[in-house]
């Protein structure tokens, strides 16, 4: 059924941008709708304020969190605007020079932080209620009134039609990060030649996901399922990891002399398979909305350490890299771990409704998480 499928939060990601689009176009419609139905003066700040709340926000928490600021920022710049068009004031000039002096205290209060949105609303309804300085009470009024209908209407749209959750966004995200990282470094273990365009390409697209998910923090918090400081750690982990995997990508070609002690080093290829296979089943544990239940097997050293520690060249010169190039495995291992440790200590990661949607959906559900990481490039 075409229903379930809407539901899907596998379908509303894949298709974000075509979804979004659609509740914009509904939002105006019905802004359109109520404006020419009811007698509103000044509707067109109606409409203004419906794209605004929206813009480019596809999701819940980022709308909610733009919302609340233009709602906060609307009612308190009208409320100052209306009680200087209503306080008796001796003087007409106090009316714009107290006007000034709550931009000021607003903009300051504002400057550089999370609620410079507030303060710009804070702005914008201030002037539009005293205006042009006819003082006209009613005037603003209506356009006070457009500015909050527009807001609560972008609002319910966006909450109510085909929702896109920042909580979600940030756990596909971190999935097809987790399944580059693991091609990645299954890439590199497997490579007998330099690193490749392919491997850049997934490294940039990895970083720049990062980037991405850093956006959202605010919204996710907003949806009250994970703290801020929680989705930090996570941002932060997988940077690390990536930052390893970029590292463990030159070092395994720093020398021949070194790459073959490497390659001499028994069981350490199977290793690195094996925490590769890892990576991606916990992007497939993520993305499906499964408990965490990875295991990550430390990297035994011990057993290396001797071709690491007396490693030399031809030449009798001491070669350091072995050693730093195990000291990496052992360090994305731990990374790994650090990372699985974090999300199954999260209550709220697993999801009932994202193991339906995968089952309803079957091919998400059973694709293997190396296969679906070549789809999501």
């Amino acid at each position: 059924m075409i229903l379930p499928r809407l539901r899907d939060p596998h379908f509303n990601y894949r298709h974000r941008r075509k979804l979004h689009v659609l509740r914009v176009l509904l939002a105006l419609v019905i802004t359109f709708t109520i404006i020419h139905v009811f007698p509103i003066h000044h509707s067109s700040w109606a409409l203004v304020s419906t794209i605004m709340v929206m813009g480019n926000l596809p999701h819940i928490g980022g709308v909610l969190d733009k919302g609340r600021q233009r709602l906060l920022g609307t009612l308190l710049g009208a409320g100052w605007g209306l009680a200087l068009i209503l306080l008796p004031l001796p003087v007409p000039l106090l009316v714009p020079a107290g006007a000034l002096a709550g931009i000021g205290v607003a903009t300051w209060l504002t400057f550089g932080n999370r609620h410079g949105y507030s303060g710009l609303m804070f702005a914008i309804s201030l002037l539009l209620v005293i205006g042009d300085g006819s003082h006209d009470l009613t005037l603003g009024l209506w356009r006070t009134f457009d500015v909050l209908l527009g807001t609560l209407v972008g609002i319910a749209v966006t909450v109510l039609v085909l929702p896109q959750k920042a909580t979600d966004m940030l756990r596909f995200m971190l999935a097809e990060n987790l399944d580059r990282m693991a091609r990645l470094y299954h890439a590199h273990t497997s490579a007998t030649d330099a690193v490749d365009i392919d491997t850049r390409t997934l490294l940039k697209a990895t970083s720049a996901m990062l980037v991405k998910q850093r956006g959202l923090v605010d919204a996710i918090h907003r949806e009250r399922r994970l703290r801020r400081g929680e989705v930090d750690d996570i941002i932060s982990l997988q940077r690390r990891m990536l930052s390893t995997i970029e590292l463990l990508l030159e070092t395994h070609w720093t020398t021949r002399a070194g790459h073959e002690r490497i390659d001499a080093m028994v069981g350490l290829r199977e290793e690195q398979h094996v925490l590769a296979r890892v990576l991606g089943s916990l992007a497939f544990q993520v993305r499906t909305g499964q408990p965490i239940e990875a295991r990550v097997h430390p990297f035994d050293l011990q057993r290396h350490a001797e071709l690491a520690c007396n490693a030399r060249t031809d030449s009798g010169r001491a070669l350091f890299s072995p050693s730093g190039y195990l000291w990496l495995n052992r360090e994305l291992a731990r990374l790994t771990e650090a990372l699985v440790d974090r999300l199954g200590s999260l209550d709220r990661l697993p999801s009932r409704r994202l193991r339906s949607a995968s089952r309803r959906s079957g091919s998400v559900a059973t694709q293997a998480p190396h296969e679906q990481g070549k789809r999501d490039e």
